[in-house]
């Protein structure tokens, strides 16, 4: 590799996982406020397969060619001037730009500084990559949106999942009362993470056993059996339903109004500040970071593969170094 171009895996056009190939492209330099963080892992997560397909595009990365990837964890190789934040040689984890283009699966990463954190001593490059984007969409959710507080009732759909593992952990800090839709499989597992209720959804209809629920976080949505429609029903009075993959249609919010509850869409941001707060709980044990598989960065097709089958237990990630 010369000192002037990169590694990644770019795309020319929409399409299946076939259209990720590996390609020497120009490495980005930092601006002013920026750093240029040398990336050692990729985290793969949904708006990635959907970007590339173009089906419920998220971001605004317009036509081919471009590379795809937010989740990042990686060292500070260079910062630009007025950057005091960070240093050459801090290891740091980040989602820099979402929804804008970020390019993270590639060797290098631009992105102004306040939008990394650093790096959880306790966990590799690997796990920090499996972090931001899911980590922070449950924190914000949860935390910035929902507002969740001690004792409350919470209720996270597809609770195994990459977001869904995070979420059922950050309510059980925040104090609340977690209930959880998974299959059978993952019970014992979520249970020992923080979920006080695991609801097979395979079996058993969940509006049939969650009931007088403050927060239903959905990250399934109602092209999937019509989740965000029948979680109005497991709520209290003046509950609230946080719409993640499909958003409030107008089906949803009038229903919801009949219903005397409220619904919010949610995208998620680019946040230091909270990384940091992540971090420093998983530094203290007190969430884990679930990886269901690494694959090499030449393997990005298969990683986007074997997400587009769902049911995996946490993240997928790209080993890039």
């Amino acid at each position: 590799m010369s000192a002037v171009t990169m590694r990644a895996v770019t795309q020319e056009a929409f399409g299946g996982p076939e259209v990720l190939r590996v390609r020497e492209v120009p490495r980005p330099e930092p601006l002013p406020t920026e750093v240029l963080v040398r990336v050692h892992a990729a985290g793969v997560n949904p708006v990635d397969w959907k970007t590339r397909s173009n089906s419920g595009v998220a971001g605004v990365l317009g036509e081919p060619p471009f590379v795809l990837g937010w989740d990042v964890s990686g060292v500070v190789e260079a910062v630009g001037f007025g950057v005091t934040t960070l240093h050459v040689g801090d290891e740091v984890f980040g989602m820099p730009w979402f929804p804008r283009a970020a390019g993270g699966y590639g060797e290098y990463v631009t992105a102004p500084a306040r939008q990394f954190a650093r790096k959880p001593r306790t966990i590799d490059h690997e796990h920090a990559a499996a972090v931001p984007l899911a980590a922070l969409t449950a924190w914000q959710a949860l935390v910035d949106t929902a507002r969740v507080q001690a004792g409350q009732r919470v209720l996270v759909h597809a609770a195994a999942g990459g977001v869904g593992h995070f979420a059922v952990q950050f309510a059980k800090h925040l104090g609340a009362h977690v209930l959880a839709t998974a299959s059978q499989g993952h019970h014992m597992w979520l249970t020992g993470i923080g979920a006080d209720e695991v609801i097979d959804y395979t079996t058993t209809p969940f509006e049939h056993s969650a009931t007088d629920v403050d927060v239903v976080l959905d990250l399934v949505g109602d092209i999937h059996d019509n989740t965000s429609i029948r979680s109005l029903e497991v709520l209290r009075p003046g509950g609230l339903l946080v719409s993640i993959p499909t958003g409030v249609s107008p089906e949803l919010a009038a229903a919801a109004q009949q219903r005397g509850v409220r619904v919010s869409s949610f995208l998620v941001e680019p946040d230091g500040p909270a990384l940091t707060r992540i971090a420093n709980l998983i530094d203290s044990g007190q969430v884990e970071v679930a990886v269901a598989e690494v694959f090499p960065l030449e393997h990005a097709a298969a990683a986007h593969v074997r997400g587009e089958k769902g049911r995996t237990r946490g993240k997928l990630v790209l080993r890039v170094v």
